[in-house]
């Protein structure tokens, strides 16, 4: 299998951006006339449909009214948000499992409070044109995290050794052009880079709950700074889980939401909206056994050297005790 090991340029420009952003933003102690006495709260995620409750929080002023100033960095998404806040240039990130364990496994300051989001259905796999069954496939792309453990886990279900397919890394803006451009012959991502796919010579076949893979979607953070600022952290996930109701109960507002933060067309946000369970609890069971089930897929690939010390950074009863 050959997977790039370095970041491409664009991953690199955005890691850039988040701290340009996060640095540009306001320091917390000199955030704005509107936050005067209200703690601010960098929060680091990616633009695509799935963020629609912090969007949404925002446009609504929620966080405001709940007492908490949050600015939203938004970054391209997958290891980058954690990133930040392994920087330092977020507090709070938000992040599928498959990606935040890896990154625990080098940080073990980074903790998961809780889940907010999941899905089996939002991540779908994209054949070139051409290309109309899995044992036709020779090169394929993917981001980092969730992306490569799906890509791995849809070619061992259709029996397909993933040594025998060529996986460039890469980032989400850049995979539907190579797809136009006939250098992969397919991928798995989230929306909008399915569709854009889809629309550049592509093809949707599936969805990686075809094959097995659901992920959740986290709120991690760093130990560092949850020790002096617990209160602050359930306040930030108290509003993130009215705002996963609210846009179960008018999703076509949560769609604008999306439009008016990101520039995503609420049209496109409102038809994938329903492909996401947008509810936060706490970490269960479940979630252990799935996140060693992935860390051992780390440590076959060699992608990380030792698991995270999983009972750690995975705060148990965390999102129960002070967020609920």
């Amino acid at each position: 299998m050959h997977v790039h090991g370095t970041r491409s340029a664009l991953t690199a420009a955005c890691a850039a951006l988040v701290l340009a952003t996060a640095c540009t933003a306001g320091t917390t102690d000199s955030a704005g006339a509107k936050s005067a006495g209200k703690p601010t709260v960098r929060v680091a995620l990616g633009v695509d449909a799935s963020y629609a409750p912090f969007y949404l929080a925002v446009e609504r002023g929620m966080f405001e009214k709940a007492g908490v100033n949050v600015e939203l960095v938004k970054t391209e998404g997958g290891p980058a948000a954690a990133e930040a806040v392994s920087a330092g240039t977020a507090q709070i990130s938000a992040n599928a499992d498959s990606t935040a364990l890896p990154l625990m496994a080098t940080n073990p300051g980074l903790r998961s409070l809780g889940v907010f989001q999941s899905s089996d259905r939002y991540l779908k796999v994209v054949l070139r044109d051409g290309i109309d069954s899995p044992e036709q496939i020779r090169t394929m792309a993917s981001i980092g995290g969730i992306g490569l453990y799906a890509t791995h886990q849809y070619l061992r279900h259709n029996v397909i050794d993933p040594k025998s397919v060529k996986i460039l890394q890469s980032s989400p803006p850049e995979i539907p052009g190579m797809l136009e451009r006939g250098s992969i012959d397919a991928y798995i991502l989230f929306e909008p880079w399915a569709a854009k796919g889809a629309a550049a010579g592509g093809h949707v076949t599936g969805r990686i709950g075809d094959f097995g893979v659901t992920y959740v979607q986290w709120l991690l953070t760093n130990q560092k700074w949850l020790k002096d600022n617990e209160e602050v952290a359930a306040k930030v996930f108290e509003v993130v889980a009215a705002a996963d109701k609210l846009v179960g109960d008018d999703p076509a507002a949560a769609a604008e939401a999306a439009d008016q933060q990101v520039k995503l067309p609420s049209a496109d946000t409102a038809k994938v909206l329903p492909e996401i369970t947008f509810a936060a609890r706490g970490i269960t069971d479940d979630d252990v056994a799935e996140s060693k089930r992935i860390v051992g897929f780390l440590l076959e690939q060699k992608l990380i050297k030792k698991s995270p010390d999983l009972g750690t950074s995975l705060l148990r009863g965390w999102y129960e005790q002070h967020a609920t």
